[in-house]
Protein backbone atom coordinates (compact mmCIF):
# COMPACT_ATOMS: atom_id res chain seq x y z
CA UNK A 1 0.00 0.00 0.00
CA UNK A 2 1.31 3.45 -0.88
CA UNK A 3 2.13 5.65 2.10
CA UNK A 4 2.09 9.32 2.87
CA UNK A 5 3.60 11.45 5.61
CA UNK A 6 1.71 13.87 7.83
CA UNK A 7 3.29 16.83 9.62
CA UNK A 8 3.01 16.92 13.42
CA UNK A 9 1.48 20.31 14.27
CA UNK A 10 3.48 20.72 17.49
CA UNK A 11 6.97 19.61 16.41
CA UNK A 12 6.88 20.37 12.69
CA UNK A 13 8.10 16.80 11.99
CA UNK A 14 6.55 14.60 9.34
CA UNK A 15 4.95 11.20 9.95
CA UNK A 16 3.93 8.51 7.47
CA UNK A 17 0.32 7.46 7.01
CA UNK A 18 -1.54 5.46 4.30
CA UNK A 19 -2.21 7.42 1.14
CA UNK A 20 -5.88 6.46 1.08
CA UNK A 21 -6.38 8.28 4.40
CA UNK A 22 -5.10 11.54 2.96
CA UNK A 23 -7.46 14.52 3.28
CA UNK A 24 -5.69 17.81 2.74
CA UNK A 25 -6.69 20.83 4.75
CA UNK A 26 -6.69 24.26 3.17
CA UNK A 27 -3.28 25.14 4.64
CA UNK A 28 -1.63 21.84 3.68
CA UNK A 29 0.12 20.69 0.53
CA UNK A 30 1.76 17.50 -0.73
CA UNK A 31 5.52 17.00 -1.02
CA UNK A 32 6.64 14.01 -3.12
CA UNK A 33 9.85 12.06 -2.48
CA UNK A 34 11.11 10.92 -5.88
CA UNK A 35 13.39 8.24 -4.38
CA UNK A 36 10.89 6.49 -2.09
CA UNK A 37 7.64 7.41 -3.77
CA UNK A 38 6.25 8.56 -0.43
CA UNK A 39 4.07 11.63 -0.17
CA UNK A 40 4.50 14.02 2.75
CA UNK A 41 1.63 16.21 3.87
CA UNK A 42 3.17 19.48 5.00
CA UNK A 43 1.86 22.81 6.14
CA UNK A 44 2.28 25.81 3.88
CA UNK A 45 3.22 27.72 7.04
CA UNK A 46 6.32 27.15 9.16
CA UNK A 47 5.85 27.29 12.91
CA UNK A 48 7.90 25.93 15.80
CA UNK A 49 5.41 25.94 18.65
CA UNK A 50 6.00 28.77 21.11
CA UNK A 51 8.89 30.16 19.08
CA UNK A 52 7.64 32.39 16.23
CA UNK A 53 9.98 34.60 14.22
CA UNK A 54 10.46 37.87 16.06
CA UNK A 55 9.91 41.18 14.31
CA UNK A 56 10.45 44.35 16.33
CA UNK A 57 9.41 47.99 16.19
CA UNK A 58 12.12 50.40 17.33
CA UNK A 59 10.49 53.37 19.05
CA UNK A 60 13.75 55.32 18.93
CA UNK A 61 14.13 55.17 15.14
CA UNK A 62 10.61 54.41 13.87
CA UNK A 63 11.91 51.43 11.91
CA UNK A 64 11.18 47.71 11.92
CA UNK A 65 13.73 44.93 12.24
CA UNK A 66 14.02 41.16 12.46
CA UNK A 67 15.50 39.79 15.69
CA UNK A 68 16.96 43.20 16.51
CA UNK A 69 19.49 42.89 13.65
CA UNK A 70 18.06 42.94 10.12
CA UNK A 71 16.48 46.26 9.14
CA UNK A 72 13.03 45.79 7.57
CA UNK A 73 12.32 49.40 6.69
CA UNK A 74 9.85 51.98 7.96
CA UNK A 75 6.65 50.14 7.00
CA UNK A 76 5.33 46.66 7.70
CA UNK A 77 2.22 45.05 6.22
CA UNK A 78 0.77 42.02 8.01
CA UNK A 79 -2.39 39.94 8.30
CA UNK A 80 -2.91 39.12 12.01
CA UNK A 81 -3.73 35.52 12.96
CA UNK A 82 -3.80 35.91 16.78
CA UNK A 83 -3.12 38.62 19.34
CA UNK A 84 -3.32 39.67 22.96
CA UNK A 85 -3.28 43.04 24.74
CA UNK A 86 -2.11 43.02 28.34
CA UNK A 87 -0.19 44.77 31.11
CA UNK A 88 3.04 43.30 32.43
CA UNK A 89 6.63 44.04 33.46
CA UNK A 90 8.58 42.52 30.56
CA UNK A 91 12.20 42.51 29.44
CA UNK A 92 13.44 43.72 32.86
CA UNK A 93 12.10 47.22 32.25
CA UNK A 94 11.17 47.54 35.92
CA UNK A 95 7.53 48.58 35.55
CA UNK A 96 4.21 47.31 34.26
CA UNK A 97 3.36 48.62 30.80
CA UNK A 98 0.70 48.09 28.18
CA UNK A 99 1.70 45.58 25.52
CA UNK A 100 0.16 44.36 22.28
CA UNK A 101 1.48 41.08 20.88
CA UNK A 102 0.37 40.39 17.31
CA UNK A 103 1.02 37.10 15.51
CA UNK A 104 1.03 36.91 11.72
CA UNK A 105 2.42 34.97 8.76
CA UNK A 106 5.25 36.83 7.04
CA UNK A 107 6.09 36.90 3.32
CA UNK A 108 8.14 33.70 3.71
CA UNK A 109 5.14 31.87 5.20
CA UNK A 110 6.66 31.81 8.68
CA UNK A 111 4.52 32.37 11.76
CA UNK A 112 5.88 35.58 13.26
CA UNK A 113 5.20 38.01 16.07
CA UNK A 114 5.64 41.72 16.72
CA UNK A 115 5.05 43.67 19.93
CA UNK A 116 4.08 47.27 20.65
CA UNK A 117 3.76 49.08 23.96
CA UNK A 118 2.14 52.05 25.67
CA UNK A 119 0.98 54.80 23.28
CA UNK A 120 1.16 52.50 20.26
CA UNK A 121 -1.21 50.10 22.03
CA UNK A 122 -3.74 52.91 22.52
CA UNK A 123 -3.50 53.68 18.82
CA UNK A 124 -4.17 50.02 18.01
CA UNK A 125 -7.22 50.03 20.30
CA UNK A 126 -8.49 52.97 18.27
CA UNK A 127 -8.55 50.68 15.24
CA UNK A 128 -9.97 47.61 17.02
CA UNK A 129 -13.04 49.51 18.26
CA UNK A 130 -14.57 50.40 14.86
CA UNK A 131 -13.75 46.90 13.57
CA UNK A 132 -15.68 45.43 16.49
CA UNK A 133 -18.80 47.42 15.63
CA UNK A 134 -18.51 46.27 12.03
CA UNK A 135 -18.44 42.67 13.34
CA UNK A 136 -14.84 42.28 12.22
CA UNK A 137 -11.58 41.53 13.99
CA UNK A 138 -7.90 42.04 13.24
CA UNK A 139 -7.80 38.64 11.51
CA UNK A 140 -10.27 39.95 8.90
CA UNK A 141 -7.97 42.74 7.70
CA UNK A 142 -4.51 43.44 6.38
CA UNK A 143 -2.69 45.93 8.58
CA UNK A 144 -0.17 48.44 7.33
CA UNK A 145 1.99 49.73 10.17
CA UNK A 146 4.02 52.92 9.89
CA UNK A 147 5.48 55.31 12.45
CA UNK A 148 4.83 58.86 13.59
CA UNK A 149 7.47 61.11 15.09
CA UNK A 150 6.77 62.59 18.52
CA UNK A 151 8.57 65.05 20.80
CA UNK A 152 8.88 64.93 24.57
CA UNK A 153 9.16 68.57 25.63
CA UNK A 154 9.00 67.75 29.34
CA UNK A 155 12.72 67.02 29.36
CA UNK A 156 15.74 69.10 28.36
CA UNK A 157 16.95 68.66 25.71
CA UNK A 158 13.64 67.54 24.26
CA UNK A 159 13.33 63.84 23.45
CA UNK A 160 12.40 62.36 20.10
CA UNK A 161 10.50 59.10 19.84
CA UNK A 162 8.17 57.29 17.45
CA UNK A 163 4.80 55.60 17.88
CA UNK A 164 3.20 53.03 15.60
CA UNK A 165 0.32 54.04 13.34
CA UNK A 166 -2.11 51.47 11.93
CA UNK A 167 -4.30 51.46 8.83
CA UNK A 168 -6.14 48.55 7.24
CA UNK A 169 -7.90 47.17 4.19
CA UNK A 170 -10.15 44.08 4.10
CA UNK A 171 -8.15 40.87 3.74
CA UNK A 172 -8.74 38.26 1.05
CA UNK A 173 -11.52 36.04 2.41
CA UNK A 174 -10.03 32.82 1.07
CA UNK A 175 -6.80 33.64 2.89
CA UNK A 176 -8.71 34.47 6.08
CA UNK A 177 -10.44 31.08 5.98
CA UNK A 178 -7.17 29.23 5.33
CA UNK A 179 -5.31 30.96 8.16
CA UNK A 180 -8.17 30.40 10.63
CA UNK A 181 -8.09 26.68 9.89
CA UNK A 182 -4.34 26.66 10.50
CA UNK A 183 -4.75 28.52 13.80
CA UNK A 184 -7.46 26.11 14.99
CA UNK A 185 -5.01 23.23 14.55
CA UNK A 186 -1.99 24.91 16.18
CA UNK A 187 -1.16 26.46 19.54
CA UNK A 188 -0.13 30.04 18.78
CA UNK A 189 1.92 31.81 21.47
CA UNK A 190 5.37 33.15 22.30
CA UNK A 191 6.90 31.21 25.20
CA UNK A 192 9.39 33.81 26.47
CA UNK A 193 6.77 36.53 27.06
CA UNK A 194 4.25 34.39 28.95
CA UNK A 195 3.89 35.20 32.65
CA UNK A 196 1.35 34.15 35.27
CA UNK A 197 0.89 37.77 36.44
CA UNK A 198 -0.13 39.43 33.15
CA UNK A 199 -3.36 41.46 33.29
CA UNK A 200 -5.28 40.88 30.07
CA UNK A 201 -7.28 43.58 28.27
CA UNK A 202 -8.12 41.68 25.09
CA UNK A 203 -7.28 38.21 23.76
CA UNK A 204 -8.13 36.71 20.39
CA UNK A 205 -9.64 33.25 20.02
CA UNK A 206 -6.52 32.14 18.17
CA UNK A 207 -4.12 32.86 21.04
CA UNK A 208 -3.20 29.84 23.17
CA UNK A 209 -2.05 30.36 26.75
CA UNK A 210 -0.36 27.17 28.00
CA UNK A 211 -0.17 28.59 31.54
CA UNK A 212 -3.98 28.70 31.73
CA UNK A 213 -4.19 25.22 30.20
CA UNK A 214 -1.79 23.81 32.82
CA UNK A 215 -3.67 25.53 35.66
CA UNK A 216 -7.03 24.21 34.41
CA UNK A 217 -5.62 20.69 34.05
CA UNK A 218 -4.30 20.76 37.62
CA UNK A 219 -7.68 21.95 38.94
CA UNK A 220 -9.44 19.14 37.09
CA UNK A 221 -6.99 16.58 38.49
CA UNK A 222 -7.49 17.88 42.05
CA UNK A 223 -11.25 17.80 41.62
CA UNK A 224 -11.06 14.20 40.48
Amino acid sequence: MAATQNQNTETGLETIRPLNSLALKSYQTEKHDEETGEVAVVSKYKYLQGHPKQYRFNGQTGRFNLNGDTDMGSKLTIQPIAWRIFEENLFERGRKEQWAEIFFVDDRNCVSVIMFNNTSVNVLFGLIEPLFYEELSLSDVTLTITSEKKENTKITPKGIYYIAKFSYVPADQAKVKEIREFVRDHKIYRADTLTPTAEYKAVSKGFFNPLVYIETSMLNENAA
